[in-house]
């Protein structure tokens, strides 16, 4: 074999070695990357939760071991909001009762808890009865400010008190997302407005569907 030819397949080789190497990484990359539904759903990179340490309705600690080993549907709000709170109970309300009717295995380890961020109005009586209203199998959850404000803190949840319209009447502005957080205490998934029960359901099974592969 001369030189020539000899140099010749040795670009070849070079040539399809890459090649090969290019379509590897390429599938590497497609599996790793979010479903097209998802985009927009799915953080980027998990944010694993770090201790905290609240109360629900019936008195019992709620910390960062509430949520292992499940898939926790979490919501921000208080019970006097006039509009987005109810409007998003209700919709989760609906979620679950979907998956009690088509999926009732991933009902077993799925959790809704609504974190109050009026801590002065929400007490775990009024919380009681907030959520009995809507599912009595909801957590209400409350504390003193400093510990909600390192839950809210950790999961991106801003909000702000107005003001004061008359003696102890205000409104609370604040985060409309309902937040995922995966059985190893990762938040996972924030669902924006307009929030659709059908939707929801569809894009929590698919996201649970692509973290467990």
């Amino acid at each position: 074999m001369t030189l020539k030819k000899s140099k010749s397949m040795y670009r070849w080789v070079i040539f399809f070695t890459f090649l090969l190497f290019a379509v590897v990484l390429n599938e590497v990359l497609q599996k790793d990357e979010a479903p097209f539904a998802l985009q927009g759903v799915l953080r980027p990179e998990p944010k694993l939760l770090k201790e905290f340490e609240l109360i629900d309705q019936n008195k019992k600690t709620v910390n960062k071991h509430s949520f292992e080993n499940k898939w926790s549907l979490v919501f921000f709000g208080y019970t006097s909001c006039p509009d987005i709170c109810p409007t998003t109970l209700h919709v989760l309300n609906s979620v679950v009762a979907m998956l009690a009717r088509r999926e009732e295995k991933l009902l077993l380890d799925t959790q809704v808890v609504f974190i109050s961020v009026d801590p002065a109005r929400d007490s775990v009586e009024v919380l009681a009865d907030y959520m009995a209203f809507f599912n009595k199998d909801f957590i209400g959850v409350t504390g003193d400010k400093k510990n909600i404000d390192n839950i809210t803190w950790q999961f991106g949840a801003g909000y702000v008190m107005d003001e004061e319209v008359e003696d102890g009447q205000y409104q609370v502005s604040h985060t409309s997302a309902i937040f995922l957080v995966s059985p190893d205490t990762r938040l996972v998934a924030a669902f924006s407005q307009p929030h659709i029960p059908g939707t929801i359901v569809s894009q929590y099974k698919a996201i649970r569907n692509y973290l467990l592969e």
